[in-house]
């Protein structure tokens, strides 16, 4: 019988499909990557057509080693890397590292890691997918050009051993862009009038929000329009003028992509992408479940696509039927809307086997194991159950020349809610009142309830929204999500607080610097459309040196006007007027890995430091003294009192030493305006 070598890329899948094949198949790992660019120097030969230079991986020699010793002895080899992009590259460097051109080398992949798919696989091996492998390199060229050139620049510009990258420049502009909407946001002052009516024959009180008149909805700006509209509801009657029922259906969740999956995973389980790619990777893998076997127990987790198998709809209907009712099968075919951006190569996130309920593995999973599974079941199990349907009720009520509303709503059938909701365990809002409430319904006014709102700045990114938002605009692909955010946390330029990410004094600058030297990196549509032109390579529709070719040029020209103009700035260290009061010394500022701090000029001799108190430049609302600008233990900044703790002030925003004209309080700059700290008084002006 021939003996046969299956290379993974995963040591904890040899385990696995070891089982499922017979003796006559030997199954190792590469443990990922066996070649690559060198990290010394740039590795891509620009004045030669932009051909890469791999090298064998530092520390791979013994795997290699090892690797060709069985590929020797055996008849074929089987090349079972990820079925993507970066899998189909690895295969492809395997052939020239194990130097098996001469052997009978086959490609085999699996969207799945079970007996029949790894079996299904072996029965229709094919050869490595050349257009995969370019979309490739075209990735690992472009990042390697962006980042090794550009970052020496930072360097230089900064300080410190910092680095920028195409996509992590990118996503970092997206979020110093929302920090400067949050910092230029004015609160904008609303109220909100409520009617509480005594409904005849019912002991709950209906409560009947305020709409406007007869031709349109009305805002209400002020206190003295509310006021006005509570006068003249007590002066009214109040009387049903409408009452509207309706059966509203909402379609069942989509499967999850892997950008979907780590959003519901930061929602729900408080994961961060990084750690739901993790966990969901020991999930795909495999895992030994007690009672019904050894195996991967879901999809392949790196995926846009929102496909499922004709063969996994027919076994969820089957699951679906038994354990619901034949009514809660979904009927029809869900689809979602073309983007444009997604690539259908494989199927959505999915259970490799439905019947295998999260509470039969719980024993055999870790905690979080079995909370992403859980999650991945439910999700999936729920897109193929029928819609939901809810009942909602909308009553209109009228008060002399004003409108008010009322509505509720409640679920009449639960179709894919029986098993997962999307809205965090929300309850209905139905009241029973609304069914017995017609046009001849007696209303009596008890009270009216006028309350002040403000319009609030747009939220914080937090990871998932990061991704979310990446995903929407086309910047990176699956596999990029989780380290990218992951490289930003790590380098400091992005911080976490609570689940927030925040900008640090190092993102701003790096930020800065990217946007004033290399716009069209920093432009999410070219960087979006550059993601379109890999997906293009993918496809056999153009050269991955093409690509590279037509980037270059005017990355180039960038590149030379940025080293011109850092070249006529004279890089020197700040010096400050505080003495080192180990000998002397006037101290300077130094940036290090969470922002400036001061140094001793004369390290290594003297090697003090200490906490860099930058002043704004105005004094304290609240005590006159200087008011500096200040970072949290995390890298955070805000502006607070040098008299603290006497002085407890602090603010996120700049204080101005203009005072407000009309109320009196302190202003902040925000953006171009300067604004009342006081949201209550509203003032604001342009910063002449």
């Amino acid at each position: 019988m021939a003996k046969n070598l299956v290379i993974v890329e995963s040591p904890a899948k040899v385990k696995t499909i070891k089982k499922f094949l017979g003796k006559n198949y030997e199954v190792m790992a590469s443990n990922g990557h066996v070649r690559d660019l060198p990290k010394s120097q740039l590795g891509v030969d620009v004045d030669n057509d932009f051909e890469p230079k791999y090298i064998t991986i530092r520390g791979k020699g013994d795997i290699l080693a090892s690797l060709r010793k069985e590929a020797k002895k055996a008849d074929r080899v089987y090349l079972a890397t990820d079925p993507d992009r970066e899998g189909e590259a690895i295969s492809w460097h395997l052939i020239t590292a194990l130097k098996l051109q001469d052997k009978e080398v086959l490609r085999i992949s699996f969207n799945e890691i079970t007996k029949n798919a790894v079996k299904e696989s072996l029965k229709h091996p094919g050869k490595i997918n050349t257009d995969l492998v370019d979309a490739q390199q075209a990735r690992r060229v472009l990042d390697r050009l962006v980042g090794y050139q550009i970052s020496p620049l930072l360097w230089a510009k900064v300080k410190r051993g910092l680095s920028a990258g195409r996509v992590q420049s990118a996503a970092l502009g997206i979020v110093c862009k929302r920090e400067e909407e949050i910092n230029a946001f004015i609160p904008k002052e609303y109220w909100t009038v409520d009617a509480i009516l005594d409904a005849e024959g019912e002991k709950k009180p209906l409560i009947a929000r305020f709409y406007g008149d007869r031709d349109k909805k009305i805002e209400i700006e002020n206190e003295d329009d509310a006021k006005k509209i509570e006068e003249e509801a007590k002066k009214n009657t109040f009387a049903v003028e409408e009452t509207k029922k309706s059966t509203r259906k909402k379609k069942p969740p989509l499967p999850f992509t892997t950008s979907t999956l780590q959003q519901d995973a930061a929602r729900k389980l408080n994961f961060t992408p990084q750690k739901t790619m993790r966990v969901a990777q020991q999930l795909y893998e495999g895992v030994a479940v007690k009672g019904w076997g050894n195996g991967g127990l879901i999809t392949y987790l790196r995926t846009d696509s929102v496909r499922i198998s004709d063969e996994a709809k027919t076994v969820a209907a089957e699951y679906i039927s038994q354990a619901f009712g034949e009514e809660f099968v979904n009927d029809k075919e869900i689809s979602k809307k073309g983007s444009g951006k997604i690539q259908d190569a494989h199927e959505a996130i999915r259970p490799t086997d439905i019947n295998l309920l999260p509470e039969k593995a719980k024993d055999s999973l870790s905690r979080d194991q079995y909370r992403l599974y859980q999650l991945i079941w439910k999700r999936f199990t729920a897109s193929q159950m029928a819609h939901s349907q809810t009942q909602t009720i909308s009553i209109k009520i009228s008060s002399g020349k004003y409108i008010y509303t009322v509505s509720a709503s409640k679920v009449v059938f639960q179709g894919y809610l029986k098993v997962y909701s999307d809205d965090d365990g929300k309850k209905d809002n139905a009241n029973v009142i609304l069914n017995s409430i017609g046009k001849d319904t007696s209303l009596l006014l008890s009270d009216v309830e006028k309350t002040q709102h403000f319009t609030k700045a747009p939220d914080h990114y937090t990871e998932g929204s990061l991704v979310r938002t990446m995903e929407e605009l086309g910047i990176g692909r699956p596999s990029t999500y989780a380290p990218t955010i992951t490289t930003l946390l790590s380098r400091r330029y992005l911080l976490k607080e609570e689940k927030n990410l925040y900008v640090t004094e190092i993102g701003d600058a790096v930020n800065g610097i990217m946007q004033e030297s290399f716009p069209e990196i920093m432009d999410e549509n070219f960087t979006a459309g550059m993601e379109e032109e890999l997906d293009e390579v993918e496809q056999g529709k153009r050269a991955w040196k093409d690509v590279v070719r037509v980037f270059y040029p005017p990355f180039e020209a960038e590149l030379k006007v940025a080293e011109e103009e850092l070249e006529k700035i004279e890089i020197r260290d700040e010096e400050t007027d505080v003495e080192c009061e180990n000998c002397g010394r006037k101290m300077v500022i130094k940036y290090g890995p969470h922002g400036k701090f001061l140094a001793c000029p004369g390290f290594p001799d003297c090697k003090n430091t200490k906490p860099y108190q930058e002043k704004a430049g105005v004094s304290c609302p609240s005590c006159g003294k200087e008011i500096l600008i200040k970072k949290t233990k995390k890298g955070r900044r805000y502006y607070g009192c040098e008299g603290y703790p006497d002085c407890e002030f602090m603010s996120w925003q700049k204080p101005s030493a203009e005072k407000c004209p009309v109320c009196g309080s302190y202003m902040l700059e925000k953006g171009k305006k300067l604004a009342c700290s006081d949201a209550s008084c509203g003032y604001v002006r342009e910063i002449s």
